[in-house]
């Protein structure tokens, strides 16, 4: 288990904070020329009661409300200017909470709103949306699948049945895996549309896929699509992988150590190097941290080094050092007291720690997120 970026890609933060809504094609009527109409029902709700349209912003991490309408009979519509460009775009209504996703693309769209359960709301129209809610589909199946498996896991690991463990973290692997080819062929069979730059964050964020085969699926985009605030972002995030991909040079970085100095990356390179990213709050970050100093103790006069990279909260200096102290780490360590805006995590594209990387002598990442066992023996190879 690891502690997630609590807004780790941006979209990411958006996906979670919503409460999806299922498919329903419905038949549309021509509206005007220019713009776009929403309209749809709402069960149990108030006369005048207010529900606000709201899009992404340009920095994919905010909404702005552009429009407000109320409810009356159990009823709403609003006609809305054109768009340049489809946009990503919700529905939040006063008194409930979440939104409704949906993709403004000058389309007229109808909404079924049930205010007591967002989630089984229904929404149509535009080919966008079909595909938004395909996707939404697909994934909740898939993320069911995986929740029931894991309960599955939990109740083997209580029962010390080690072997229905295996087989069941095998399962898992494979549903990750399959979900993954499902949301790559999503992008690839959907290259014009504005949701398939949503997946393609979603992919790379899952750090399941190479950056070299991200970058692919980028350029399979339509040009449209890849110009998109989400495209943008999108192809920055894969960017930002290329650079600490396995074979890349670990970039470097200079922060302060518990005394108040500046120690740099290139100044604390080994024969190997861990770089290791861990904050005091961070239980299974202290779990490892055991391990690491079995390994570092076995392998440090032959070379091994570690740079202990700390994503401890403003002001909390005292229990990054306490944490030090208890856990014998007896290795360099770094942090600017940042929690998760901290510029070196941002710049190894830190979504979720314990997170690790293994430099060779000349900085080089040979190895990445080995933990345990698989931590000395990769060490071992290398040193002994």
């Amino acid at each position: 288990m690891s502690f997630l970026f609590p807004i780790f890609a941006k979209i990411k933060f958006i996906m979670r904070k919503i409460l999806f809504i299922g498919v329903l094609s419905l038949l549309v009527s021509c509206q005007e020329e220019s713009g776009y109409s929403i309209s749809g029902t709402i069960e149990n709700a108030t006369d005048g009661q207010k529900i606000y349209v709201a899009e992404l912003n340009e920095n994919n991490n905010q909404t702005t409300t552009i429009d407000t309408m109320e409810i009356k009979d159990g009823k709403f519509s609003a006609d809305l200017p054109e768009k340049e460009k489809p946009t990503l775009s919700f529905l939040t209504i006063e008194g409930a909470r979440g939104n409704v996703l949906f993709v403004a693309d000058n389309n007229p769209i109808e909404f079924k709103i049930y205010k007591d359960s967002l989630f089984s709301s229904e929404v149509s129209g535009g080919e966008d949306n079909e595909i938004l809610y395909s996707y939404i589909k697909d994934a909740r199946k898939a993320n069911q699948i995986q929740s029931e498996n894991r309960t599955a896991m939990i109740a083997a690991f209580r029962q010390n049945d080690s072997m229905e463990v295996n087989r069941l973290q095998l399962k898992q692997e494979e549903l990750s895996e399959q979900h993954m080819n499902r949301l790559q062929e999503i992008v690839k069979e959907n290259p014009n549309s504005l949701v398939s730059a949503m997946i393609l964050q979603e992919i790379a964020n899952s750090k399941m896929v190479p950056s070299s085969e991200l970058k692919e699926l980028y350029n399979s985009l339509s040009t449209e699509v890849q110009n998109s605030n989400l495209g943008k972002m999108a192809d920055t995030t894969i960017s930002q992988m290329s650079k600490v991909e396995i074979g890349s040079k670990a970039p470097e970085f200079t922060a302060p150590t518990p005394d108040g100095e500046e120690l740099a990356l290139k100044d604390a390179l080994g024969k190997v190097t861990l770089v290791d990213f861990w904050a005091s709050w961070c239980k299974p970050c202290r779990d490892e941290n055991p391990n690491i100093v079995r390994v570092y103790e076995k392998y440090h006069d032959k070379g091994l080094n570690i740079l202990g990279v700390s994503l401890d909260r403003p002001g909390q200096k005292d229990k990054w050092e306490q944490a030090i102290s208890e856990d014998n780490l007896q290795w360099n360590h770094v942090s600017n007291l940042m929690f998760w805006q901290d510029p070196v995590a941002a710049e190894y594209g830190i979504r979720a720690i314990p997170a690790a990387f293994l430099l060779d002598e000349n900085g080089v990442i040979i190895a990445k997120d080995l933990r345990g066992k698989d931590l000395e023996n990769k060490v071992a190879e290398l040193l002994d």
